[in-house]
């Protein structure tokens, strides 16, 4: 059995479950490397990531480096002696970096490499109706996402489950896995895969404009587009209602599958529903939150909110 000494990089709330799985299985952590504090919100408060916030709690090494490459954080990182490092939701690293412990750097990946390389796995999975998905481990190399595989392992994505709730099984499952990797790695037994570079289903960052509803899509894409961004960042589109236009986002969903005359993007309300005629049938909102307001299902805010006869979304 080799003796590993980890340096773990991460900084999000998804890789703080990794991290304290490896800490619960009693690897040796000698070291945490996160973002670097940063002011947010309107009061400017100091925001330190989820990442330094357990690291500081378990009382583990911290470095928060803001140029990678800086003498200063070399030296510090070469100072930990570190055998290995294991990156969850960081960012790229140096070739000096990643190339600096003897039995390498690898890296947690939310999908099944090589589809899904980029930024957003778990959301275009869904956006894109993924039947399956999955997390994948792998020795970083020069480029993004397309290093040796070490371990995958495969989930079945639910016909009506949102990001939020995939992220949290992946985020178990990608636990799991990176524990399953160290395993292999300490105990000398790795094998890996070469990456093919034939996928075409790729995982680029959240913009506005890639967030946006298209109403004239498919009751299913514009199903799966609103629910692949549920929490975050949320799906939204613009609405025309007695003449003004107004931005929301729209979260919780359903759809009826109907044949229907109406025009594309109407808005039909009940008492209690809110309708999108669509192509293939309705898209019922349960959940929204309209620009100035907060938000609110659909019932609370009909009971506050008026809808003129010619709403529509555009």
């Amino acid at each position: 059995m080799r003796d590993l000494r980890i340096v773990f990089m991460g900084t999000p709330e998804f890789a703080v479950t990794i991290l304290k799985k490896l800490v619960e299985d009693n690897f040796n952590i000698v070291g945490v490397i996160t973002a670097s504090d940063k002011k947010a919100g309107r009061g400017r408060k100091i925001n330190e990531s989820a990442v330094k916030k357990y690291a500081v709690q378990n009382k583990l090494k911290l470095l928060q480096p803001k140029n990678l490459k800086s003498e200063e954080f070399l030296s510090n990182l070469k100072a930990l002696n570190a055998n290995l490092q294991i990156v969850v939701a960081f960012r790229m690293l140096p070739k000096v970096v990643w190339k600096m412990p003897e039995y390498g750097t690898f890296n947690l990946h939310a999908s099944l490499l090589p589809d899904y390389r980029g930024a957003a796995p778990i959301h275009w999975a869904i956006i894109n109706g993924e039947k399956k998905t999955g997390a994948t481990t792998f020795f970083i190399d020069e480029k993004i996402d397309t290093g040796n595989i070490i371990l995958q392992k495969e989930i079945t994505i639910h016909d009506d489950e949102i990001v939020g709730e995939l992220h949290d099984r992946l985020m178990s499952l990608g636990a799991n896995l990176v524990s399953d990797t160290v395993l292999s790695i300490k105990s000398n037994s790795v094998t890996t895969q070469k990456q093919k570079n034939d996928s075409k289903k790729i995982a680029p960052k959240l913009f506005p404009e890639n967030c946006k509803i298209d109403w004239n899509n498919s009751i299913d894409k514009i199903y799966n587009h609103i629910r692949g961004l549920n929490p975050f960042p949320g799906a939204w589109t613009q609405m025309l209602n007695n003449n003004d236009v107004t931005s929301l986002k729209i979260y919780k969903i359903r759809k009826e599958i109907i044949n229907h005359k109406e025009t594309i993007k109407t808005i039909t309300t009940t008492k209690d529903d809110i309708k999108i005629a669509v192509n293939g049938g309705y898209i019922i909102i349960d959940e929204l939150k309209i620009s100035g307001k907060k938000k609110l299902d659909s019932k609370s805010l009909l009971n506050g909110y008026s809808f003129s006869m010619n709403a529509k979304m555009r």
